[in-house]
């Protein structure tokens, strides 16, 4: 069956730079600004769609079909979508999975999510890939490419945006889902935009999770009496989250602490180092990272635009901090340590939904971390 694209309505994207592309509209009408982001993942369209770490972003997609095994609330990352655009070659109309409950325009329109269909998005992702990451303006009601440019102009950044007070919950509750016998551990995960993958790991690894809000302090988690802190990924610029690296700051020490993403990003500021913004971040489930400790290379599923500087830690007050992981694309931090606190993090995604599972070896550190702890 062949779609005739001519007859949906008109759509288009300007960047920054007054690049513009035109399509057709999927999704929901209507406009939204933010940065434009690529993911080079083939699949998993959904817990992409899901992952809170997108707030304030328009996803590229670079494989040309989308949306053609539907969708399901079994595969969300979170209970809606968080970004504000959705970028694709071509929507695929028929869903072919018996586990699907919808298709993919559908959920985007129930989200409220603007989408783009019918560009080349291979050259989209080239052009980011030379010029940089940068704001962009999606609209299927502004059809004029010097009064969108406008709109983009005026709209804010990422850098010194605090992305995460809109993600995070706003009471505490305990997840459960995935505990078969009475847990071995409490831990106690900071909400900056979790994942509910990285949950059921969790649970999976003997581990009773209570998720708190991200401005939870350091007195709040530890009357909490847990075994070990846990600090989720999440969006935008992690600089700006100054209460979550206040409390993180003050729980060094006192209890073990396992990153990731944002966490990993949250954790360096804490011990005292800095962040700073990628050219154009890394997004996907096939990156590779060296662990230095094995010399494995790890094939990983990431999603982040910031990355932690480790020089900025080579006088850390709380001890030795050790680089772990690289990314062997451009050498950037992936992973830090230190072991006088107990503190490590990884700044892909080890419980990879989607994605590769190379890195859940981690989940077992931090057990083992927890029970040394103790002892």
């Amino acid at each position: 069956m062949v779609f005739d694209m001519r007859k949906r309505e008109p759509a288009l994207l300007v960047l920054s730079d007054g690049t513009s592309y035109r399509g057709v509209s999927m999704g929901a009408p209507g406009e939204f600004f933010g940065e434009v982001c690529f993911n080079t993942s083939m699949a998993g369209y959904q817990e992409i769609l899901t992952d809170p770490s997108y707030a304030g972003q328009m996803v590229n997609m670079t494989y040309p079909l989308i949306g053609n095994y539907g969708v399901n609330p079994e595969d969300f990352e979170s209970d809606r979508v968080y970004m504000g655009g959705f970028i694709v070659r071509e929507s695929s109309r028929l869903a072919s999975n018996w586990r699907s409950s919808g298709d993919l325009d559908d959920f985007l329109v129930k989200n409220g999510v603007v989408g783009l269909e019918g560009i080349d998005t291979r050259a989209l992702t080239r052009h980011i890939r030379t010029r940089g990451a940068m704001e962009g303006g999606l609209s299927s009601l502004d059809l004029d490419p010097e009064s969108l440019l406008e709109k983009v102009e005026r709209a804010p950044g990422l850098v010194g945006l605090d992305l995460v007070e809109g993600v995070t919950i706003r009471e505490p509750y305990v997840w459960e889902e995935g505990l078969d016998s009475p847990p071995d551990h409490e831990v106690v995960a900071f909400d900056f935009g979790i994942k509910r993958n990285i949950l059921r790991l969790l649970n999976s690894h003997g581990c009773r999770v209570t998720v708190v809000p991200a401005d939870t302090t350091a007195d709040g988690v530890l009357a909490l009496e847990p075994d070990g802190v846990f600090l989720s990924n999440g969006p935008g610029d992690p600089a700006a989250v100054t209460y979550a690296i206040e409390a993180i700051r003050a729980l060094l020490g006192r209890k073990p602490i396992f990153g990731i993403c944002l966490g990993h990003q949250l954790l360096g500021l804490a011990l005292g180092g800095s962040t700073y913004k990628l050219k154009f971040g890394h997004r996907g489930a096939n990156q590779p990272v060296m662990h230095g400790a094995t010399g494995r290379v790890e094939i990983t599923a990431q999603n982040h635009g910031f990355a932690v500087d480790t020089t900025s830690l080579s006088d850390c007050q709380f001890g030795k901090v050790e680089l772990t992981h690289w990314n062997l694309n451009d050498e950037t931090s992936e992973g830090i340590s230190c072991d006088e606190v107990g503190a490590f993090s990884v700044q892909y995604h080890p419980e990879a939904c989607p994605g590769p599972h190379d890195s859940r070896y981690l989940f077992d550190r931090f057990v083992e971390t927890m029970k040394g702890w103790r002892k």
